[in-house]
């Protein structure tokens, strides 16, 4: 039986081998990173906490899904040892300093949502701080967020391993996200147009391929160097697509290697 945790107290008295943080609304996505944490030892916590320091949006916020009981479920067909599901004054009990995530946490998706990538990382370090995992499980969907983890972790030396789990694709191609569930049928027919842009050989036919779907939104479509986050230079070795637009008001995002298109 799987153990739910909410204080601290019950937190500490355990060790763990790894944590996979979450904001709930677990579904196939959330297990491969379960999957891939227990791995790396038997130990595995997924927390369940919808932080709200990286919402710019307080409708956003209200209407993030919520599903503990599924999520507790899903949580243990995959074998997590235990749910750490803290309330707001468990994670936040004072005056907690925010982590800054410098300028790359302003090009992108922090243009788009202000201060939202120095929420992620002070709820992540607050993460870290209370559960003291040995590694730390997180998607490639969000490789801009996983990018700014890495970095923080580099740069405040903290000892933790941080594991990079590709994304989750459904059969149509379209990554697998909390989110998709509010799209309906013709909201996700939209959406893939996000994954045939991403599988094209060039720049110029992804462009072409958004343009073809009047109903996805974009914000942007960029090709940039996945180890530093700067644009793409002709030397540049690891290239990386990043996409993010809007279908229907859902914020969806996207990446892939450049080259591994199938």
């Amino acid at each position: 039986m799987i153990e739910v945790i909410k204080s601290v107290d019950d937190l500490a008295r355990q060790k763990w081998d790894a944590l996979v943080p979450t904001m709930g609304a677990l579904h196939i996505g959330h297990q491969s990173l379960i999957k891939l944490a227990k791995k790396e030892g038997e130990r595995v916590i997924v927390s369940i906490f919808v932080n709200p320091l990286q919402f710019e949006n307080k409708e956003d916020l209200k209407n993030y899904p919520k599903s503990i009981d599924a999520d507790i479920k899903l949580a243990e067909a995959v074998g997590a040892s235990a749910l750490f599901i803290p309330s707001e004054q468990v994670m936040y009990p004072g005056n907690i300093e925010k982590i800054s995530a410098g300028s790359i946490g302003e090009i992108y998706e922090g243009a788009s949502r202000a201060e939202h990538f120095s929420g992620v990382l002070t709820v992540v370090k607050r993460l870290f701080d209370l559960v003291k995992p040995k590694v730390a499980v997180f998607g490639e969907k969000d490789f801009q967020q996983l990018f700014l983890i890495k970095q923080m972790v580099t740069q405040l030396k903290i000892p933790i391993k941080i594991i990079s789990a590709p994304t989750i694709r459904d059969k149509s191609g379209l990554a697998v996200s909390s989110r998709n569930i509010r799209l309906g049928e013709d909201g996700e027919k939209v959406a893939q147009v996000i994954s045939r842009a991403l599988a094209k050989q060039t720049f110029e036919q992804m462009q072409e391929e958004i343009s073809s779907e009047p109903g996805f939104k974009l914000d942007y479509l960029e090709v940039i160097d996945e180890n530093s986050f700067e644009k793409v230079k002709t030397t540049t070795q690891n290239k990386r697509v990043i996409i993010a637009g809007w279908v229907n008001q859902i914020r969806l995002i996207d990446n892939m290697p450049m080259g591994n298109q199938q």
